[in-house]
């Protein structure tokens, strides 16, 4: 009886061994996956003066409710997503304590978004502003796996919690090489705030965005959401010159610069026939600025002649103003003929009051892209047209038609009128 139980137990711990033998494999590459995968950590104000009632007539925290709720929605599966507080639990006056107030309101993993919409519900504005703290926190939280990482902070006031200041807490950040960008966007934002997100944002290479509705900060948060999943593109640091003469040459790619108020910044490009130049720019406004602005691209010669160009005017209602142009280089008969150089021109029109200082320059970033062009390339950028150019003769054609007619018509009734 004694050899027949022994014979049994070992027959079940060498099926159990066997399972999970077999399980190992699976969990893995489930292990592997996640690893892989990005990851994004929304960082939430929730100090008492997020009761503050000015978006959309409610309170900026039930506008960030709202835009939560529409987040976790249309967040990717791919995504692994966390939810950061701080100032949400302590709502005395004792400095120190209102300094630690930052915690993990939904782990950074696979998304369960009942949960985390449950768990939103929940917040309600209460303490201080503890940015440094959990942004220190927040890095932690993303901490592991080779995917990329980022910091969505958003905030609407400045950090109370220093000598811990939140910029230099940043650039610690970037210093640790983890590959982790910080987002910030400021509810409703004055000047010193503005100053400090974006100094965050700027310290890791990511970007401050001012929004005053909540429609603005949904879609804001859902694209930076939606980026997290895109591949990493780190961008290079570059620097233009007055002249084009002098200007770098860029192959395909993203790239930032400095670009001082009102002045140009020239880069050049070379662009084979039978290939297409798409380039792209946009320029921030980093420090508080007049509000009429724009941005010109242009795509000119060695010799100064414009081919295309693209323009944007904006009135103060967002920080990013951007723009774009495109420039097919038609086929060649030439077997060896040689890959035109095309000047990029990059001018804006920002400026500032007294006092606000002017230097370092704005912050500029410019995708640069050299595709196999289209089939016919060379009606595409005429005169700005391409192909709008047979619209274009068709409405002409259309408007000689009907004013034929029109015409016609009326001679004919005036005839009717004179005979009766």
């Amino acid at each position: 009886m004694i050899i027949r139980k022994r014979l049994a137990t070992g027959l079940c711990a060498l099926l159990a061994a066997l399972s999970a033998g077999l399980a190992f494999p699976d969990g893995a590459v489930a292990d592997e996956t996640t690893a892989d995968a990005p990851k994004v950590n929304l960082v939430l104000d929730v100090s008492g003066s997020m009761r503050t009632r000015d978006i959309d007539g409610g309170t900026r925290m039930a506008a960030a409710k709202q835009a939560f709720n529409e987040v976790l929605d249309a967040t990717p599966e791919e995504v692994r997503l966390g939810i950061r507080t701080l100032g949400a639990n302590y709502p005395g006056d004792d400095r120190r304590t209102g300094c630690k107030d930052t915690a993990q309101l939904y782990p950074v993993g696979p998304l369960d978004r009942t949960e985390a919409k449950t768990a939103v519900a929940t917040l309600t504005p209460t303490g201080w502003t503890p940015i440094g703290p959990a942004l220190l926190k927040a890095a932690d939280d993303l901490d592991g796996g080779t995917g990329s990482k980022r910091i969505v902070l958003i905030s609407d006031g400045e950090d109370t919690c220093a000598p811990l200041d939140p910029c230099e807490v940043a650039r610690e950040i970037a210093a640790k090489g983890i590959g982790l960008t910080i987002d910030t966007l400021g509810l409703v934002p004055n000047a010193k705030m503005r100053q400090q997100l974006s100094c965050i944002a700027e310290a890791t290479g990511g970007t401050y965005t001012s929004v005053e509705h909540t429609d603005e900060l949904t879609d804001r948060v859902n694209q930076l959401v939606d980026r997290a999943a895109d591949p990493v593109v780190t961008p290079v640091a570059t620097e233009g010159a007055d002249t084009c003469a002098k200007a770098p040459t860029l192959k395909s790619g993203l790239y930032t610069d400095r670009q001082e108020f009102g002045r140009q910044r020239w880069y050049r490009v070379d662009v084979e026939p039978g290939q297409e130049l798409r380039a792209s720019v946009s320029v921030a406004a980093d420090r508080a600025v007049n509000p009429s602005y724009g941005v010109l691209l242009r795509a000119v010669t060695v010799h100064g002649r414009e081919i295309v160009r693209g323009e944007a005017a904006e009135n103060g209602r967002t920080d990013v103003i951007s723009t774009g142009l495109r420039y097919p280089k038609a086929e060649s008969d030439e077997e060896d003929a040689p890959a035109e150089t095309v000047c990029l021109q990059v001018t804006n029109s920002f400026s500032v009051a007294s006092g606000v200082k002017t230097t370092p320059g704005l912050p500029l970033e410019l995708t640069v892209d050299v595709v196999d062009g289209p089939s016919q390339a060379g009606d595409v950028a005429s005169f700005g047209l391409g192909r709008g150019w047979w619209l274009l003769a068709a409405l002409v054609f259309a408007g000689f038609l009907a004013g034929l007619l029109w015409g016609w018509l009326s001679r004919w009734r005036f005839a009717v009128w004179r005979t009766n």
